[in-house]
């Protein structure tokens, strides 16, 4: 790390056509985000296509329209509030989050829950493109393949426009999709969007079902929490970090329970097999072209959240190589890094023959395993242990008080998520599953993940014991003088 550029200045308010930074620091001055923006941004971040298909999981198993709602709005709270914690280290830091997880797995060490980072963006953006080209094929009558080049490019553009262009796009959907899904949301519950004829499917209530549609739900806002601070931390440093969690909470938490709750409706009483075709359904029947808008607009959605992904996807790239080998964090290496991820995404996902209900299940599963230790382990020490003071410049070498390897967070990982494996119900992939001896025991209700991230929390908390936190504070105030007036971490080059 060079501690010797001075930040490139930016005037107040205003922000280059094509984001200059990435991995780096952002100094206070170039701190231009609105709280506002958050809200809408995570809001619309799930009122898209995928969310849908996550209430068709439930009734897939027998749950009832009432049980699937209320395991859905628990899942979605109990997911978001990780999210939302997440999303309060953005302005207090001004790093993208896994940056920031230098702390708690040191500069190297990190690459680690990168590696299940980076596996979360990549499972994302190949569950979307199955899921566009499946509804957009039964919606239209579009060709799949062009779908998915479509939307890969388009994904790939705004993520290399960057942060600004996402929160642009974002708000611009929502402005226009929001009153469409309104409507018919009003047709639904009043009768006129059909679906008033008896299922010869008998749905009720059992544990395995109900545990499957909560942990679901949980996973959908909880799989954000590796990259929501990156669209926080914008935001200037003195912002509330109660504003930033009550803005993310509502925003992300709103909008899903919304669609999933839309989606088990659309399984249970039209007997929807896709939700893109299930929506068009719907809407025309509650008055003519208006499922048609309803389902474009859903599909541009959850193209804009592609793009969305694949930013994040290229931050944590970049992170994994500067923890092996320290580079210059330029526009050339994030257009390149997104459009290699936009290949690579594109080609497991024409390699993908499951359907998209069993695609969405088997990705948010496998994520939320994954990723529930490293959001233990982060959480428990920027809440509990360091309480959000942290030495910013030290998280740029291998020389600072985090260290390379940082064993205590990289050992809970591993316990937590060692924990988990007894418990795990994962569903069926290509022609292999697995259900653990406990999840045996239990019926089949899979409690694994909640599991992992107590494990993982008191792991880490034990460790964490040892700490000096004098060092840590002494090592803060260095950090504090050399980004205040006279130096600052080596800034993006244009």
């Amino acid at each position: 790390m060079t501690t010797t550029a001075k930040p490139v200045p930016t005037p107040k308010n205003a922000a280059p056509l094509i984001e200059v930074r990435s991995i780096d620091w952002v100094p206070d001055n170039e701190r231009h985000g609105k709280l506002w923006h958050q809200a809408p941004l995570w809001f619309l971040g799930n009122f898209q296509y995928f969310s849908i298909p996550i209430g068709f999981i439930g009734p897939s198993m027998g749950l009832s329209l009432g049980w699937t709602i209320v395991a859905s709005i628990l899942g979605i709270g109990v997911g978001t509030i990780f999210m939302a914690f997440h999303a309060s280290q953005g302005p207090t830091m001004g790093l993208p989050q896994m940056i920031q997880s230098r702390a708690q797995f040191g500069y190297r060490g990190v690459v680690v829950p990168l590696i299940a980072t980076l596996f979360t963006y990549l499972a994302f953006n190949v569950a979307d493109t199955v899921l566009l080209g499946d509804g957009l094929m039964s919606s239209f009558g579009w060709n799949p393949t062009v779908v998915a080049v479509v939307a890969a490019l388009g994904a790939a553009a705004l993520a290399i426009f960057g942060h600004d262009w996402v929160h642009k796009a974002f708000r611009i959907l929502l402005y226009i999709s929001f009153p469409l899904m309104t409507i018919l949301t009003i047709g639904v519950l009043t009768g006129n969007a059909g679906g008033g004829g008896d299922s010869t499917i008998q749905y009720g209530f059992n544990w395995g079902a109900f545990m499957a549609q909560f942990a679901a739900s949980a996973a959908y806002n909880i799989t954000y929490a590796p990259y929501v601070s990156d669209y926080s931390r914008y935001l200037p440093s003195k912002t509330r970090s109660r504003s930033v969690i009550a803005a993310v909470f509502f925003g992300a938490s709103s909008s899903a329970i919304w669609l999933i709750a839309l989606g088990a409706w659309l399984a249970i009483r039209l007997g929807a097999t896709d939700g893109l075709a299930g929506l068009q359904l719907a809407g025309n029947n509650v008055f003519i072209h208006l499922g048609d808008a309803a389902a474009l607009f859903s599909a541009l959605a959850l193209a804009a959240t592609m793009g969305m992904n694949a930013y994040g996807g290229m931050l944590t790239v970049l992170t994994t190589v500067d923890s092996i080998r320290p580079i210059k964090p330029t526009r050339k290496a994030r257009v390149i890094t997104i459009l290699v991820l936009t290949v690579v995404w594109y080609l497991v996902a024409s390699l993908i023959s499951a359907g998209s209900v069993t695609t969405v299940f088997s990705a948010l599963t496998l994520m939320l395993y994954l990723l529930v230790p490293w959001t233990a382990t982060n959480l428990t020490d920027y809440f509990f242990v360091r309480k959000g003071h942290y030495a910013i410049t030290d998280l740029f070498t291998t020389k600072g008080i985090y260290g390379a390897w940082s064993w205590r967070g990289l050992l809970a990982f591993a316990i937590g998520l060692a924990a988990e494996i007894p418990f795990m119900v994962l569903p069926q992939i290509g022609s292999w599953t697995y259900t653990g001896p406990v999840a045996t025991l239990l019926g089949g209700v899979d409690i694994a993940w909640l599991v992992g991230l107590l494990v993982a929390s008191a792991a880490y908390l034990l460790f964490s014991r040892s700490l000096d936190m004098n060092i840590e504070r002494d090592a803060q105030a260095r950090s504090e003088h050399q980004l205040g007036h006279d130096s600052a971490i080596t800034p993006a080059h244009p």
